[in-house]
């Protein structure tokens, strides 16, 4: 871009900025001619998709902002209004990232300018709250302003529809168009009242529906220790545990609070290297010793779960989060001792093992697209997971992951067992017999530059490897094209004998996913240290293969 259109862009964009903060950062910049940051900011636009918006805070159109959010919601409410929803109801939520507040009032302000009836959470509060409320209170519609486990100088912007459900095809697009069309600000009417700030009433009926996740006569004795990561999740999952009455569990006090910057870690997300050290920290003080560490993300729609094992030799006890697909399995198990019925859902790169357990519990299973903007419209769904740590345990209340029903939900296995004189490791181990031990990893490859995403998917359609650790690839797919069951998605699976790999851009973060599974026939107890030491080398030998047939 020419010098003097990238300037007057920015002129043209800091007379119509509504922030003072960002007004004064783009001045800056336009000051001092910085050309670098200039066109990283105005040679395109943030685009609106399925998650919706995310991405930097800062001055310009490629990053988070008011101008955008308000541009965002603009599209938004005439994709409504042409939905037929000219007067509907629009629930608004936020977490407590930095500008998370001021965007949802911009949105408030906005959809009352549109005819729209606009309804704000009361203070920032779990997305699982948010995607509750647009069901429970018959909105049309509803906004979460939140940027998840992302790093601290980013936020978001996801949005739901009427049935408590993200966004999906063709929505997106529509919405982007309506977007796409606002042509200045100064053409979006936002009155500075209008809009309804909710009381506690929709946290205390989401609060209520939490009872409907745990059997009535189930023990409640487990231990937890529990950390929010900075985050929005303590004050409704206290809540929650109080009311099932469970013992209180005990807080990693350096991160309970919420806290934008997330100073205890790298990255807000419990899956990422060093994030649970805190919280395992107090779980090796804290006596009498807990039975498990439970963390939710930042918005509190995760839940990341980890067990006490015993250390080599005997010497003391260590704690090992489970991985995502792991909790996913405990999860199904358990509501199949239950009784539950209807379908279990998973997306694709999560663990073939659900599919093992519905299809003896003769109960339906359905494998979707990455996201729970897909695994929640399952028809009949009963329970869904995908093995980023998100798990909906209650579809009827919350369309959606939900880190706090799911903690409930775990926290009364475990306490089952516990009555029991076993562990949810114990009864992984009863899982890996019955079904055949289902190990899962994954290779993330996070990048400064897009373009080497693009290139090593372009270098596995070109050349897709023919076998990945010693094992032939039976069957390689372009999921662009689709399948029967799926729709076109970026992404690439391989079916080996005995392992699966997918292979997909991140839809969120700047990151190469590789999900890597193999499956190991165990017939007795006896047979599980082998088959999990083959499985960890299979593993890392896929890892290994794959990584060297994409160049990264």
């Amino acid at each position: 871009m020419h010098d003097d259109d990238l300037l007057a862009r920015a002129k043209a964009w800091l007379a119509e900025d509504p922030d003072a903060d960002t007004r004064a950062e783009l001045a800056t910049l336009i000051d001092t001619g910085d050309r670098a940051e200039l066109t990283a900011r105005f040679s395109g636009t943030l685009q609106f998709g399925t998650a919706g918006l995310r991405g930097e805070l800062g001055a310009g159109p490629l990053r988070m902002n008011r101008a955008v959010v308000i541009r965002a919601a603009a599209g938004l409410a005439a994709y409504l209004g042409k939905q037929g929803h000219d007067d509907g109801l629009v629930v608004i939520g936020y977490d407590a990232r930095h500008k998370s507040e001021e965007f949802a009032r911009d949105t408030a302000a906005v959809m009352t300018g549109a005819g729209l009836r606009a309804a704000v959470l009361p203070r920032p509060l779990p997305t699982p709250v948010l995607a509750f409320a647009i069901r429970h209170l018959g909105a049309v519609a509803g906004v979460e302003v939140t940027a998840s486990h992302n790093p601290p100088r980013d936020n978001g912007y996801k949005v739901y529809l009427g049935d408590g459900s993200q966004i999906v095809p063709p929505a997106d697009a529509d919405i982007a168009a309506e977007i796409d069309a606002v042509r200045s600000l100064n053409d979006v009417p936002r009155p500075t009242t209008g809009w309804q700030t909710l009381g506690d009433d929709v946290l205390d009926a989401y609060l209520a529906r939490t009872d409907a996740v745990l059997a009535p006569d189930s023990p409640r004795t487990a231990r937890t220790v529990y950390t929010a990561m900075h985050g929005v999740g303590k004050d409704t999952l206290l809540a929650a545990f109080a009311r099932a009455g469970f013992p209180t569990p005990t807080l990693v006090s350096e991160q309970a609070d919420p806290d934008p910057d997330f100073p205890t870690v790298a990255f807000p997300n419990p899956e990422e290297p060093g994030a649970m050290d805190l919280a395992f920290a107090k779980a090796r003080e804290t006596t009498p010793a807990p039975d498990l560490v439970i963390a939710n993300d930042p918005d509190a729609d995760r839940l990341a779960v980890a067990v006490p094992v015993t250390e080599p030799g005997g010497t003391g006890t260590d704690w090992r989060m489970l991985r995502g697909d792991e909790v996913g399995a405990l999860l199904a198990a358990h509501l199949v001792t239950r009784g539950a019925h209807g379908t279990f859902a998973e997306s694709i790169v999560s663990s073939s093992l659900l599919g093992r357990i519905a299809e003896k519990a003769h109960l339906p299973h359905e494998e979707t697209l990455t996201g729970f903007k897909w695994i929640a419209r399952v028809d009949g769904i009963r329970y869904g997971y995908e093995e980023a740590l998100g798990y909906c345990v209650d579809p009827e209340g919350v369309r959606d992951k939900d880190g706090v029903t799911a903690a409930l939900l775990i926290t009364e296995l475990a306490s089952v067992l516990k009555e029991q004189g076993r562990t949810l490791l114990d009864l992984l181990d009863d899982i890996a017999v019955e079904h055949g031990l289902h190990a899962t990893d994954q290779l993330s490859v996070r990048v400064e530059d897009l373009s080497l995403i693009a290139a090593a998917m372009h270098r596995l359609r070109e050349q897709p490897p023919a076998r990945l650790a010693g094992l032939p690839v039976t069957n390689a797919e372009d999921l662009t094209r689709g399948t029967d069951t799926l729709p076109p998605t970026d992404g690439l699976r391989y079916t080996l004998d005995g392992a699966r790999v997918i292979v997909r851009p991140s839809g969120t973060e700047p990151k190469l996913k590789c999900y890597l599974e193999v499956v190991v026939p165990v017939t007795a107890h006896a047979d599980l240290p082998q088959a999990r030491a083959t499985a960890q080398d299979l593993l890392a030998a896929l890892k290994r293969d794959l990584s060297a047939a994409a160049g990264i």
